[in-house]
């Protein structure tokens, strides 16, 4: 049911005013035997039943909503409750005089709270079983004009039911997209589509933390060399072109779980997994050859800083590190590539 927290939240409040709502119900019926004429009057059987549903509801509270949320337990919990006071309902107005007690009504309370928790093809489903429970415990065998009113007036309620929730779902699943683009546009690079800077910032950050338990991870700082050659020989669109090209060739020299993103203008940051046996130099010297075939034919290089990931680092030290060492490769002529000085 719920992919993320804000969906599984989404369904946990869902669960609450729907144990609201049973508790509201259930205390409703309470009063309804205890104060009029009816069949029901004074039933100890109604009373039970609805005793059982203030009592039960609450402890929905007590079970793992969020978890639940996440997978098949979800959706299992919302259609047993639903038949579970489904049954109450009908029991309960066949003990309060069948068709002529008002407590079917509370059927209609059930479908309404259905269309803005279930999926329509839920809907349709729970409410199918409801309408033909009820015609068979509440109305037959001596089914009249009445009672096949009522049935139809159910059939039709289930249906706008079903239409409600499918509007509901369809402009929830139109603002988590909406939600999701401007997540994305936030943290992209509209020029090459890679990670912007504030991506990359959130991904370093999330590296340091994981430094503490052993993962090893380094950061380059690449900056090209000539690129100013290439915007004015061929234009901003050649320059667009040459940056699009040097995106696409740094992904290339790294895994997919890798990152690559542009920090501005044309400076670009790769954040990548290291180890004993493939070093940050390493890896840098692997980008920097990328980045020289790509630019061989317009004589753009690129220089590259280094800085592998410690335990305990701060962020804008670390980048300060890989920084100073790309400048240090800048001055000493670019087309290399620099470790911090210890």
């Amino acid at each position: 049911m719920a992919e993320d927290d804000d969906r599984a939240a989404y369904w946990v409040r869902h669960v609450r005013y729907g144990v609201l709502l049973s508790e509201v119900s259930a205390w409703a019926v309470v009063a309804y035997v205890l104060m009029t004429t009816s069949p029901g009057h004074n039933n100890p059987f109604i009373l039970a039943l609805a005793g059982l549903a203030v009592v039960g509801s609450p402890a929905l509270l007590l079970l793992p909503l969020a978890d639940m949320m996440r997978d098949h337990r979800g959706p299992t919990m919302f259609y047993a409750w639903s038949g579970a006071t489904t049954v109450l309902v009908i029991v309960g107005t066949r003990l309060d005089g069948g068709p002529s007690s008002p407590l079917d009504a509370l059927l209609f309370l059930i479908l309404t709270y259905m269309a803005v928790s279930y999926s329509p093809y839920g809907v349709v489903a729970t409410g199918s079983v409801m309408t033909i429970s009820y015609l068979l415990f509440v109305e037959l065998p001596g089914l009249t004009t009445s009672g096949m009113f009522f049935v139809a007036v159910m059939a039709f309620f289930t249906m706008i039911c079903a239409m409600a929730s499918s509007n509901s779902w369809a402009a929830y699943d139109r603002q988590i997209l909406l939600i999701r683009t401007q997540e994305t546009l936030a943290t992209t690079d509209p020029l090459t589509g890679i990670p912007n800077r504030r991506a990359f910032m959130d991904r370093l950050s999330a590296a340091v933390a994981a430094a503490a338990w052993g993962h090893q991870t380094a950061v380059c700082l690449v900056d090209l060399d000539g690129f100013k050659a290439v915007n004015d020989a061929g234009g901003h669109a050649a320059g667009d072109a040459m940056l699009t090209a040097v995106g696409v060739a740094l992904g290339g020299a790294v895994r997919e779980t890798d990152t690559v993103a542009r920090l501005g203008g044309d400076e670009f940051a790769v954040l990548a997994d290291v180890s004993a046996a493939f070093s940050g130099e390493e890896l840098a010297e692997r980008l920097r050859q990328a980045v020289a075939q790509v630019g061989s034919l317009a004589g753009m290089t690129a220089s590259l800083g280094v800085a592998e990931v410690q335990p305990g680092d701060d962020v804008e030290d670390l980048m300060h590190r890989a920084d100073v060492a790309m400048y240090r490769s800048k001055t000493a002529g670019g087309d290399r590539v620099t470790s911090p000085a210890f």
